[in-house]
């Protein structure tokens, strides 16, 4: 997902997809070391959106102590 459709979130939808997100980063782990993976650039694409999640946490952390 890109920042603008991220940032658009709520609080609450943003800890949901993000808990999805490292349930599919688990699953996509397994299948990988398994040799079941068929796409492995998604383990990559998942990474980027889970910094990214975690990016909108800190701003919004940071916003709310000043």
């Amino acid at each position: 997902m890109k920042m603008e459709e991220l940032r658009q979130l709520s609080v609450d939808e943003l800890q949901l997809k993000y808990e999805d997100i490292l349930e599919e980063m688990e699953n996509l782990r397994f299948q990988h070391s398994t040799h079941q993976l068929d796409n492995p650039l998604r383990i990559r694409l998942l990474r980027k959106d889970i910094a990214r999640i975690k990016t909108i946490f800190h701003e919004q952390e940071l916003g709310n102590k000043k």
